[in-house]
């Protein structure tokens, strides 16, 4: 499977980006798919998570009334809806896909096996 995740881009603290990520060369629908993070100096850290069948959503706290997680199963498409940036919100930016994900691990990158390239967002303040 191919991930290619873009969207990214410098905006103003309380701006908006919209990102997206493509997957490709798959066989069989996803579990789950999520996005996570990785600020310079900082672990990578999960954003936000969906269910590709029923599409429950799963976001960190410090996301939860600011950035919406959606996907489009006919395109293949995850895409991440980021409203009032903050510039604690700048970071790297990776979509990764997942076979076998559940509620208890869906937060857990290691629940994930496959990766996009990552996109960069940056807010300025």
């Amino acid at each position: 499977v191919q991930l290619q995740a873009c969207g990214g881009g410098l905006v103003q603290a309380g701006g908006s980006l919209r990102l997206s990520c493509a997957a490709s060369g798959r066989t069989r629908r996803p579990n789950a798919m999520a996005w996570f993070r990785q600020a310079p100096g900082k672990a990578r850290e999960f954003v936000a998570a969906i269910k590709w069948i029923g599409g429950s959503a799963y976001y960190t706290d410090s996301v939860k009334g600011r950035i919406t997680i959606s996907r489009d199963n006919a395109k293949n498409t995850v895409y991440l809806q980021m409203n009032n940036l903050k510039p604690e919100d700048t970071a790297v930016y990776y979509c990764a896909s997942s076979n076998g994900a559940i509620i208890s691990t869906i937060h857990l990158s290691q629940a994930y096996g496959d990766w996009g390239q990552g996109t960069q967002v940056t807010v300025s303040s």
